[in-house]
Order: C-alpha cells, then sequence, then structure tokens
C-alpha cells in the first residue's frame, strides 16, 4: 500500500547512536524529516 501526497507517515521508533531510541512523533510539527530507504545497500545486486 502506497502512501499518497500530503499524508502522515505512521509512528515509529528507532535505536539512535547518540540519544536511545528517537521516533518521528518527537519531530511532528516542529522539524521536516525526509525518510530514504536504500533498498539494496549493502547487497550483492
Amino acid at each position: 500500500m502506497a502512501g499518497q501526497v500530503g499524508e502522515l507517515a505512521p509512528d515509529f521508533k528507532l535505536p539512535s547512536a547518540n540519544d536511545g531510541d528517537i521516533s518521528l512523533s518527537q519531530y511532528r510539527g516542529q522539524k521536516h524529516v525526509i525518510l530514504s530507504f536504500h533498498v539494496f545497500d549493502f547487497t550483492a545486486g
């Protein structure tokens, strides 16, 4: 299921190298967040 332009991304939590866990909701309404997925990183293909 693809997202639509302008649709809010669902909240998620990821580990940070410096500050423990960070979540997308921490930045909602405060900063712009860019999500980038690199499907073929670290693969032979």
